[in-house]
Formats: C-alpha cells, structure tokens, sequence
C-alpha cells in the first residue's frame, strides 16, 4: 500500500542524515513503517542504510537502525562495526539502542529525540523509562540535523498510515 508522502522543505545538513531521511521517506511512502531511516557508515563511506519495516515484515524487531546494522555486518563479513557510525533519523528505541552497543558503533547520530518518537505515536519514551534512561551515554548518542528529522515526521503525521 502506497502513501503520499509530501517534498522535504528541510534539507539536512549532513549527507549522511540526508541518506537517513531519504530511506525513511521510502518506507513511509510504501506504508513499511514509521518515519526511521538508518545509515551506517564507516571512513566516510556508506555500508549500509535501511529504514521501518514492522509492518512490512510483519516483524516488530524490523526497525531501521538493526537493518541497517544487520547489512553492515554482512557487507564487512563481521559482527563487530568498531570504527562505524550510524545516522538515524530518531533518536534509537531501547532495543535499537542495545544492538548499536552490541554491535560495538563508535557513535550513534539522530535527528529526532526520545520525546519527538512520543508526539507522533511511539512508545520508546515509556520503554526507555522501565530500563533506566540515558544519562550515561551522552558521549555515544549525538543529536543532529533535528529540524530536517522533524520535517520528515511531521509529514508522516499527516499522512494516512497504520500505527503500532
């Protein structure tokens, strides 16, 4: 099931991000899922994007970053992304976040925050808050491009979709 899904006013400002938002908007367009896009990049170089697939794949575990995570590995044939980055375009829910530790990602960049996720439907907020937060990982998770994200949320806002 195919979905409008309105121009991006708001370009990112980094290239990466911008991968992000574009995967996103493909799987909004496409009814997959939420407004998640993923990039993992390692030397500046993309290895690996994807975006929401729950309601594609029928898969609650089909977000974007552990996607994008599970091609990175097999694109470098190892399960360990040391010295990669990924670019998100919502800040990681808890479980994204523990695969992006797991995988061992030097940095994790979004656009959109926890609270963000919340206004348009999603949980993480409250799951986020039965494992304890994030106080302890400011070094790891970085925010940017946020406008550019929020852009990209407010259109799948508007559009007609299913939630979860």
């Amino acid at each position: 099931m195919k979905h409008e899904a309105k121009e991006n006013p708001c370009q990112a400002e980094n290239r990466f991000m911008q991968t992000a938002i574009d995967e996103a908007r493909i799987g909004i367009t496409e009814g997959h899922g939420g407004p998640f896009g993923a990039v993992v990049v390692k030397e500046g170089k993309i290895i690996a994007r994807a975006h929401n697939r729950v309601l594609a794949d029928h898969d609650p575990t089909a977000h974007g970053e552990i996607g994008a995570i599970r091609l990175a590995g097999r694109a470098l044939n190892t399960h360990d992304l040391s010295g990669c980055e990924l670019y998100t375009t919502g800040e990681p829910c808890p479980m994204c976040l523990g695969a992006c530790l797991w995988a061992n990602l030097s940095t994790v960049y979004y656009g959109c925050t926890i609270e963000d996720n919340g206004k348009i439907g999603f949980r993480d907020d409250i799951f986020d808050k039965k494992m304890g937060g994030r106080a302890d990982l400011a070094d790891f998770l970085k925010p940017l491009d946020r406008d550019a994200c929020l852009a990209l949320f407010e259109d799948y806002e508007a559009m007609e979709k299913t939630l979860y």
